[in-house]
């Protein structure tokens, strides 16, 4: 292989590494429940209800970040939303493990789910 091609096959590869991640792919961080034991089961479902909101947000904008990343890719070679900041994987994260944690101290205080 020349060069030329070489390099043309890795800057396509790390093109592709580095764009965003569906949010389904994002896994949820890790929050302790401790955070939301001392909550009220009333704190604890407007919380949920807020976080569930903030998550949904979030998701939409991977989704943008995704699709923007991939047809920067297709027109440029370049991950446009993530190299411009528009990748939520570290907020989404947060945001997911936040919505599991609740829900798990709401689970551990016999709390009502609506």
């Amino acid at each position: 292989m020349t060069f030329k091609a070489v390099a043309t096959v890795s800057v396509a590869f790390l093109s592709l590494t580095a764009c965003a991640k569906g949010p389904d792919a994002i896994k949820p961080a890790s929050i302790p429940l401790a955070a939301y034991t001392g909550q009220s089961c009333s704190n604890l479902s407007k919380e949920l209800v807020l976080e569930k909101d903030r998550l949904e947000d979030l998701e939409d904008a991977q989704r943008s970040a995704q699709a923007g990343d991939a047809f920067g890719v297709f027109l440029i070679g370049i991950p446009i939303s993530s190299a411009t900041g528009g990748d939520k994987e570290g907020d989404l994260s947060v945001s997911k493990g936040k919505v599991q944690s609740i829900e798990l101290a709401m689970k551990s205080k016999n709390c009502r789910t609506s």
